[in-house]
């Protein structure tokens, strides 16, 4: 059986006070991190083989169903806002974007749809492709994988059961066996927390080995509300010492980011 099916450790929930599930959820996630930190080595070969790929034009597809799909979609989504850069991380979920908000039957289950779905952003070798599948099963992750490997491209899968079709066909593989879920089977739980984590640690070093971070700084994010145009008026000040708020605001507006305001700054 696969360890994302196995039987949850916990027994009778309808009958557990409020409190008492919490307290369940909690103890369970807890014990993710610490899983996560275990497939450490895999995730660095991964973020060392993005960053090679990305720096001769490359990019990464995530491609997932259901919830995994979900997951990839919002960490590449944030990858503009974030770093500035567009197009680099790209998110694809089995049934297309209309199943990022409700279920399409079945579409997991087409081996070949992967791979299409791949091509329509015409896909060249220098470009990596995670896989993610909390079972590691799924055909439409699967076939996507395989075809890429074929094609040339990195390959990688992301899965939380050891021994799986998917990590047994990636040229990385990063498992991070959790254990069983809370609601047994129900892997938007462990499984999904611990491929957010693991998403995260990917993009985020990808972006800071390629320059998009300075000290522990956005210095390409993208201003796209009050919020974030304060934090970078804020990190221009930090950076050059400005003391003038107004005039630190003024120079970031006008070149865009703090990277480009910072280096205006710097060579006055």
């Amino acid at each position: 059986m696969r360890q994302t099916e196995q039987n949850s450790l916990y027994q009778d929930l309808e009958k557990m006070s409020t409190a008492e599930l919490l307290e369940g959820i909690n103890a369970e996630d807890r014990k993710v991190p610490e899983v996560v930190a275990g497939s450490i080595p895999q995730i660095a070969r991964l973020v060392d083989g993005i960053v090679e790929r990305m720096e001769r034009g490359g990019r990464v597809f995530y491609i997932g169903a259901g919830t995994s799909g979900r997951l990839g979609i919002t960490d590449a989504s944030e990858i503009l806002p974030t770093y500035g850069l567009d197009g680099a991380f790209i998110g694809i979920i089995a049934g297309g974007d209309g199943a990022i908000r409700r279920a399409v039957e079945g579409a997991e289950d087409d081996p070949g749809q992967g791979w299409k779905d791949i091509l329509a952003f015409g896909p060249k070798p220098e470009d990596t492709v995670v896989g993610i599948s909390a079972s590691g099963g799924a055909p439409y992750v699967l076939g996507a994988v395989r075809k890429g490997r074929e094609a040339g491209m990195l390959t990688s899968c992301i899965t939380c059961n050891e021994g799986s079709p998917l990590a047994s066909e990636a040229e990385i593989s990063v498992v991070a066996v959790v254990g069983p879920e809370f609601v047994t089977g129900s892997t938007r739980m462990k499984a999904g927390t611990a491929t957010k984590l693991i998403l995260n640690m990917i993009s985020t070093s990808v972006m800071i080995r390629l320059g998009h971070v300075k000290g522990s700084h956005m210095v390409d994010m993208q201003l796209t509300n009050k919020k974030l145009v304060d934090r970078g008026t804020r990190m221009i000040m930090e950076e050059t010492g400005i003391t003038d708020y107004d005039y630190a605001r003024s120079q970031l507006i006008r070149y865009g980011s703090v990277r480009a305001a910072v280096d205006a700054i710097s060579k006055v």
